[in-house]
């Protein structure tokens, strides 16, 4: 498993993300409030979470759900993944959902998603009058069937 070095500003009260696992692949991120955020069905809102990174030029900070909240609250993160470029220095804000029928109440401290940190290749474009063929071909969206 790789280990790199991220620079990190954390202007909350709260721990750094951390992994609660040996082997997980995310790290909690919580959420910096002044006063909880009550969200109503289907309602969304921009929450801050106090850190502020520097990653390493070839990677990204992928924002995900959190499963128990996605399972137990309906609430997950509107642009998922999230992607943080290497090049923003600004504060990390998680665009969080309600999709549940119930208001839900996100409270200072909680942990609201899950940070993954991955590198990323850039593609050189190659344009082209067809492409290789495959057995496949253009099946798409279920061509293989349910069985």
């Amino acid at each position: 498993m790789e280990r790199i070095k991220v620079k990190i500003i954390n202007k909350s009260h709260h721990p750094l993300p951390s992994y609660e696992t040996p082997e997980s692949a995310g790290m909690d991120v919580r959420a910096n409030l002044d006063q909880p955020v009550v969200l109503k069905p289907l309602e969304r809102a921009l929450i801050p979470t106090g850190l502020y990174m520097q990653l390493p030029a070839g990677h990204e900070c992928q924002i995900r759900p959190r499963s128990g909240l996605a399972l137990k609250h309906g609430i997950s993160i509107v642009n998922t993944p999230g992607t943080v470029d290497a090049d923003y220095r600004g504060e990390i804000g998680i665009i969080v959902i309600n999709l549940s029928n119930e208001e839900f109440t996100i409270s200072d401290g909680e942990r609201i998603c899950q940070m993954v940190i991955t590198d990323y290749t850039h593609v050189q474009w190659e344009e082209v009058e067809r492409l290789d063929q495959t057995k496949r071909g253009t099946g798409a969206f279920g061509h293989t069937g349910v069985d």
